[in-house]
């Protein structure tokens, strides 16, 4: 696949569903390529509009500038043009600037910047920042309002004059009010993707704001289910979209909400639960406990 224009790479995302999948690490807790590289291979067989990697559920918090390179590459060579790669851009300034000039050279199609790390910023920091970053690469850019990076309408209307290749918004605050407001300024200017954790759970309510698609960790372990849950969702099926809720999502939410990080944690216990390659996570996340484990895997066996 050659690399997508940023006028075609916003509505090709939001056409369908997105996912971002795990880092595999090996038992020392390195990059596990060959593992990463068959997962992969096998979600890219399936009907996704985008892979986001190295993303949050990727763990890319906790890779080097290094890793990220790796990983991205990785992904984009085992997806081979099937499926769009969309990389990260992370903490910093100068590091999300050098992430997004790597992936680029890579091969990835987008860049998705997370908020920098732990220090609070106002708007105008925040223009400066994202500015940054799609200066540095003609590439299509995503930016993650969530945390310490929250983007209101006003701050994307000024990004959107200023940065031609700022393609999308993806929403990880959950306030209807400011999300509503954001599209109603922006309208098709950006591609609105749904990025709370477990999205299915706010994606019915979102497709009234104008958000298309979302980010399903889910869609790691269960991509099936995943897929056929996003097509209750466009084709607003209530009664199925709450069906697939109290059956599997809500009781998948009661563990993930047990502990801080298990939203990652949890997606790597339900690949060693449907009898896929995984790994444990980077602290300072923990894994689920041998009991939660096998709750989970009696959680899918309902759905499998």
């Amino acid at each position: 696949m050659s690399q997508m224009s940023p006028e075609d790479l916003g509505p090709a995302l939001g056409r369908g569903l997105l996912s971002f999948p795990v880092t595999h690490f090996d038992a020392d807790l390195a990059f596990d390529e060959a593992a990463y590289r068959e997962h992969i291979g096998w979600l890219a067989q399936y009907d996704v509009a985008g892979l986001f990697a190295a993303g949050g559920t990727g763990e890319g918090f906790s890779l080097t500038t290094a890793e990220i390179d790796r990983v991205v590459r990785a992904a984009v060579a085992e997806t081979g043009g099937r499926v769009p790669v969309i990389a990260p851009a992370t903490t910093g300034t100068a590091n999300a600037v050098e992430q997004a000039r790597n992936a680029e050279a890579a091969g990835a199609q987008g860049i998705l910047l997370l908020p920098p790390y732990l220090t609070e910023a106002g708007a105008d920091g925040l223009i400066e920042h994202v500015a940054a970053v799609c200066a540095a690469t003609s590439l299509g850019v995503i930016v993650y309002s969530r945390a310490n990076a929250k983007i209101d309408d006003v701050t994307a209307a000024r990004l959107a004059d200023r940065c031609p290749n700022l393609i999308g918004y993806k929403d990880g605050v959950g306030n209807i009010e400011m999300m509503t407001r954001v599209y109603a300024r922006m309208g098709d200017r950006l591609t609105y993707i749904g990025g709370l954790p477990t999205a299915e759970t706010f994606a019915l309510p979102y497709t009234e704001m104008g958000v298309t698609t979302y980010s399903s960790a889910i869609f790691n372990f269960v991509p099936e289910f995943a897929l056929e849950f996003h097509k209750a969702v466009r084709a607003h099926d209530r009664a199925e979209v709450y069906r697939r809720l109290r059956e599997f999502v809500l009781p998948y939410l009661d563990i993930r909400d047990r502990r801080p990080g298990y939203a990652v944690s949890i997606i790597k216990a339900g690949l060693g639960a449907v009898g896929r390659p995984t790994s444990p996570v980077r602290p300072p996340l923990t894994d689920l406990t041998a009991g939660e484990v096998a709750e989970l895997a009696e959680l899918v066996k309902k759905i499998a």
